[in-house]
């Protein structure tokens, strides 16, 4: 609570074209179900958010191979098959309750950034 409470005071009253806040919001949802859907109404009216959300989907099967393949040795318990599903599921969920657009992560970087470039009107 501190940390978004932190962060909220930084970078609230600055003036900034663009802020990535992912783990706040989506962040809720490694709460015990149903609180993270009301730690999510909770944060979405305290913390800033932009007039655009964007949820980047990717199946639990790519992102543990994409996490094991990261530099760092360990795998965290919340990053295991399992509770990637989990987590991808409240994910989906919390992102139809506050209507992000979900892009499909799986394509190439390109593709999503492009995605989301023409979505904010940057071609």
């Amino acid at each position: 609570m501190f940390d978004v409470l932190y962060s909220v005071l930084k970078y609230s009253w600055r003036n900034y074209d663009y802020v990535i806040f992912v783990r706040y919001l989506l962040g809720t949802a490694y709460l015990p179900s149903p609180l993270y859907k009301i730690a999510y109404h909770f944060f979405a009216t305290i913390v800033p958010k932009p007039e655009k959300l964007f949820f980047i989907d990717v199946k639990p099967e790519v992102a543990y191979e994409r996490i094991t393949k990261r530099t760092e040795a360990t795998v965290e318990m919340f990053e295991k098959p399992k509770a990637l599903q989990k987590i991808r599921r409240r994910g989906l969920e919390i992102a139809t309750i506050g209507k992000w657009l979900i892009v499909d992560g799986e394509k190439p970087e390109d593709d999503v950034e492009l995605t989301i470039r023409h979505s904010l009107g940057l071609h």
